[in-house]
């Protein structure tokens, strides 16, 4: 019988051939934490007697999550992320250099048919780069911290195909919650999903990060985009499926006619097409998160927006992926365009998306963001209201102050 790239990356690292639901022990390719998970999982780690990290080289910390510590509380954890790091002699990014999923991919730490280990639920997202990248709690992580390996049960796969061309303006975030939809908050429940089709092919690597980064929106463990068109750096063997590998479900779209999609109050999977709440008024727009937040989707909102003023009454704030994309910005004119519309610029990381600091909506606020989550009190408020969007959409609401298509300012 044949394999799913799932399959076959738990088989190669596992030493022998593993198949859907079967439990192995894989040896991993690297782990991340942040400075959400990362205090837990040290603490877990000097529990279970550890005194040195299996490699050193490949264990990541980033301090990300609320950074600039907002208060002593997190001062205190980041403090202890940069003595346990410096004891390790580990990869360390720290205040300012960006969002731990971005970084990854930024400095090579993940490359094509590797296992990552990431505390964080966007994990997913190097299946942009063909990983097998899953999200665990900090105990498992101390525990691989220690060991170098993990188990897990391998998951079944659900395989998507998608073809045809988007439209302008349309985007991979549109496509990605069009899907979240279709299949659901718990359709892909612990299993994989392969993206695959001709759409997906002319997809920049930001845009397959953002297509990977919320299949954690349908409950999946992790996720494959078909690396075919992809351009990297350096050589690389892709990882395909046998032709009569099995699938729990193959659904295939096509994306010639696909509209700009918003997620509505209160979950991902709330998705409607945009002429479904165009007009709806919006008093804060923001360009962030690990979902889009790269400099493709920085220039989308600059195009929406060149020589133009937001709204009034209306704040757009932006974080960042990371310093490299914030420099690459400043340079090409970015930077200049979005804030002379009126844009704020924090620090790259992810306050705003998690609530914790730098963004946060008032009571009975509309929020328009480029996140990945809408849960009712997700940006720190349970009494306002979050609406899911691609950049461009974020960009067009601000600019009129009610939620836009980008193809009516465009």
């Amino acid at each position: 019988m044949g394999q799913t790239i799932a399959e076959k990356v738990v088989s190669h690292h596992a030493g022998r051939q593993v198949m859907a639901n079967e439990i192995a022990i894989v040896a991993i390719d690297g782990a991340m934490a942040t400075d959400a998970t990362a205090p837990l999982a040290i603490k877990a780690f000097r529990e279970m007697g550890g005194v040195r990290l299996w490699d050193p080289s490949r264990v990541v910390l980033v301090i990300d999550h609320a950074a600039p510590a907002p208060n002593e509380q997190v001062s205190n954890l980041h403090a202890l992320m940069r003595a346990f790091g410096r004891e390790m002699g580990c990869v360390l990014y720290d205040v300012g250099e960006g969002i731990c999923h971005q970084l990854m991919v930024e400095y090579d730490h993940v490359r094509p048919g590797q296992i990552i280990l990431g505390a964080d639920s966007h994990t997913p997202t190097y299946g942009a780069l063909g990983a097998f990248a899953m999200g665990v709690g900090s105990t498992d992580l101390a525990a691989a911290w220690l060991t170098g390996k993990t188990w897990l049960k391998t998951p079944a796969s659900i395989k998507i195909v998608l073809d045809g061309t988007l439209r302008t303006g349309v985007s991979a975030k549109d496509l990605v919650l069009f899907l979240v939809r279709q299949i659901g908050a718990d359709g892909a429940r612990y299993q994989a999903v392969e993206f695959t089709g001709s759409a997906i092919r002319s997809l920049s690597l930001a845009s397959r990060m953002t297509l990977a980064n919320m299949t954690a929106e349908m409950g999946a463990l992790t996720a494959f985009v078909d690396l075919q068109g992809l351009d990297l750096p350096y050589r690389f063997d892709p990882i395909h499926p046998d032709p009569d590998a099995v699938y729990s479900v193959v659904y295939s779209f096509n994306v010639d006619h696909l509209l700009p999609q918003v997620a509505i109050p209160h979950a991902p999977s709330n998705v409607v097409p945009i002429d479904e709440v165009a007009g709806t008024p919006i008093q804060m727009a923001f360009i962030g998160s690990c979902t889009n937040s790269r400099l493709e989707d920085l220039r989308a909102a600059a195009a929406v927006l060149q020589g133009r003023k937001l709204a009034p009454g209306v704040r757009l704030i932006i974080a960042p992926a990371s310093r490299q994309v914030f420099m690459m910005a400043l340079q090409d004119g970015t930077i200049a365009t979005l804030t002379e519309s009126g844009a704020t610029f924090i620090t790259a990381g992810c306050g705003p998306c998690v609530g914790t600091h730098q963004g946060i909506p008032g009571n009975g606020e509309n929020v328009i963001t480029s996140t990945n989550r809408n849960f009712r009190g997700r940006m720190g408020n349970p009494h306002a209201s979050i609406y899911l969007a691609s950049p461009a959409v974020v960009a067009a609401s601000a600019l009129r102050g009610v939620i836009t298509d980008p193809a009516d300012v465009l």
